[in-house]
């Protein structure tokens, strides 16, 4: 019989890779591996009645503890708000407007991707939404001007990351009910780096268009103030909904959830101001939001249940005491498991490597004296990174959909976003104030 806890991990960890791998789904996998655990390590377990009441009985438990949230609520309204925008003009509108204003950078409209991406993250919270969102409109009309397709599909890809970064992010909310952090204080934390991250995308497109003189066309379009002037009619919509959600939360007027159901109504609003809007919008986009918060609040569930019998048979104790009795230094420990993340984010999505890390990463990461607010922040780095890793990185899927191309030439167009988003989290990790300084004094 086995009893080390160490080893019980290796096996554990084993067995869900096992069921991960035969294509079922991920949500079943996990649960899966818990009863599985359970049956295989009984003599682990505390004594109390049979193994099958057991296992159902913390089933039970653990699906109401999962999803027992008013926090969680949050959730389908963000990805509702995403998907009326991503099915209405409001997201070409924002392209057209920001055209103007980008005609005299170095890399001219190369930058639309990192600025289009940045805006709509603010208001969708969905990685796959911004990327498929700005994909659609930006990659064909970029090539058709003759601008560089490598460097427009990487800076997709990178900035399409930015979705979970740039409050409002789905990640943040799940992060922040699962560790019990504040969910307004991860949005607030998320500003600087964010900006960092996208600011450090059009500095990488300013160089390289600098050098490389073919990455943009020769011919170059003229815009005149009045053009500029006359964009700011499609830009306002985008700036009046992110005012709308993301005031009412900094200004303490609503929660996050109720942010969320404003950010409903305000995009159902423009989108009937602008006459894009009707009953088979309304139903697609509904049922696109059903779909993924099923899907997702399925994961957590069965997160929730494999992170109890994981605690139950003291893993996540004797992990905790095993690498504590390492002796790594604070910045070697943060390396140890930016490296585990980077591993878990090829074979596993984001969500899922939030959901089963967290339970015994975390109880680490807080003995080691990081703030959790701050390892929030990195862990949603390390969901980007997995968001651009082979072979399950999504984004690269949904690029791959749009642009017809091989995965292969995407990934060596995405490499140098990939490399600066490490080279972003190194930065943030030496120096944590980007993260704490404005919760500190916004919230106080």
């Amino acid at each position: 019989m086995i009893s080390d806890p160490l080893v019980l991990s290796v096996v554990l960890i084993g067995i869900m890779f096992f069921f991960l791998l035969s294509s079922i789904w991920i949500g079943a996998a996990l649960m899966l591996t818990g009863i599985v655990g359970m049956f295989l390590f009984e003599h682990n377990l505390p004594p109390a009645i049979s193994l099958f009441q057991k296992a159902g009985d913390l089933l039970a438990g653990s699906m109401y503890d999962s999803m027992n949230s008013w926090s969680l609520a949050a959730l389908p309204m963000f990805i509702l708000m995403g998907e009326i925008l991503y099915h209405s003009s409001i997201s070409t509108r924002l392209l057209n407007g920001l055209m103007p204003w980008l005609a005299k950078v170095p890399g001219r409209l190369l930058h639309v991707n990192v600025a289009a991406c940045s805006l709509f993250a603010a208001v969708s919270g969905s990685s796959a939404a911004t990327t498929a969102t700005v994909g659609k409109i930006t990659l064909g009309e970029l090539k058709s001007r003759g601008y560089s397709k490598k460097l427009a599909i990487g800076s997709l890809a990178g900035s399409g990351t930015l979705g979970f970064l740039i409050p409002p992010s789905l990640i943040m909310i799940i992060y922040g009910v699962l560790s019990d952090v504040s969910i307004g204080k991860l949005f607030i934390a998320g500003i600087l780096p964010g900006l960092l991250l996208a600011t450090s995308y059009s500095f990488y497109i300013m160089i390289v268009s600098t050098i490389d003189k073919t990455t943009v066309p020769q011919t170059q379009e003229t815009f005149t103030n009045m053009d500029r002037l006359n964009s700011l009619k499609d830009l306002a919509p985008i700036f009046s909904l992110i005012g709308l959600v993301m005031g009412s939360i900094y200004g303490g007027f609503a929660t996050p959830t109720e942010a969320a159901a404003l950010g409903v109504v305000g995009a159902i609003t423009l989108a009937l101001f602008f006459k894009s809007f009707n009953w088979t919008i309304f139903k697609e986009s509904l049922f696109n939001a059903v779909k993924t918060t099923v899907m997702i609040s399925f994961i957590i569930i069965g997160a929730g249940f494999l992170s109890q019998v994981v605690g139950f048979l003291g893993i996540a104790r004797a992990i905790s005491e095993f690498i504590g009795g390492l002796g790594l230094s604070p910045y070697m420990l943060i390396l140890v498991i930016g490296l585990m993340y980077i591993v878990l984010g090829m074979i596993l999505d984001g969500i899922s490597i939030v959901v089963m890390t967290l339970p015994i990463v975390l109880p680490i990461i807080v003995m080691a004296g990081f703030d959790p607010l701050w390892f929030g922040i990195f862990l949603v780095f390390m969901v980007e990174l997995s968001q651009i890793t082979p072979p399950v990185g999504f984004s690269l899927f949904v690029i791959q959909s749009i642009s017809g191309e091989k995965i292969s030439y995407i990934l060596k167009a995405t490499f140098p976003f990939f490399i600066i988003m490490i080279l972003i989290v190194m930065v943030v990790t030496i120096f944590p104030e980007i993260v704490t300084y404005l919760p500190t004094k916004m919230v106080g």
